[in-house]
């Protein structure tokens, strides 16, 4: 098995894309955040306490995809074209269901930014709601689809 991250001597180092065409990118991950169905109702109420919660963590996403090779070490630095953060409430359970999904064009695949996006949405779900649910848990998130680039098309399967 080889590891693209370690030289011969084995350091980390960031791979080398140069000699890579800039092809589409695009990739789109997900994120459970489950909590009380009071704390959801609450939030889809628009009335929790630190004002609107998906509409912050929709802009903590978009942020965090762009500062995705600020936090993850060897991860290259991306003009990105396009991030997007929606939510998928589902009230009975007490769920929503973060997607972020993203977009280049260039050397190397998003999926990091968008693992970043739904991740970083998710935790501002919480933060922003940890003073009436402290029980809130974040889940689930995966990588739900990716294309372009040498590996070309992934969709996960079922659900993560």
């Amino acid at each position: 098995m080889s590891f693209t991250h370690f030289d011969a001597k084995g350091r980390a180092v960031m791979v080398d894309v140069s000699g890579k065409e800039p092809t589409l990118r695009v990739a789109t991950a997900g994120a459970t955040v489950k909590m009380k169905p009071k704390t959801l109702a609450t939030i889809l109420e628009g009335k929790a306490a630190k004002g609107d919660v998906l509409a912050v963590a929709r802009l903590a996403g978009i942020a965090a995809a762009k500062k995705t090779p600020e936090l993850i070490p060897l991860s290259h630095p991306l003009a990105l074209q396009a991030v997007s953060v929606e939510f998928d409430a589902d009230p009975a359970t007490g769920s929503i269901r973060v997607k972020a999904s993203v977009k280049a064009f260039d050397r190397t695949g998003v999926e990091m930014e968008a693992m970043t996006a739904a991740s970083v949405a998710a935790l501002t779900v919480y933060d922003m709601c940890k003073g009436m649910d402290r029980g809130i848990t974040i889940r689930e998130v995966a990588l739900l689809h990716k294309e372009g680039g040498k590996s070309g098309t992934y969709r996960r399967k079922g659900k993560p």
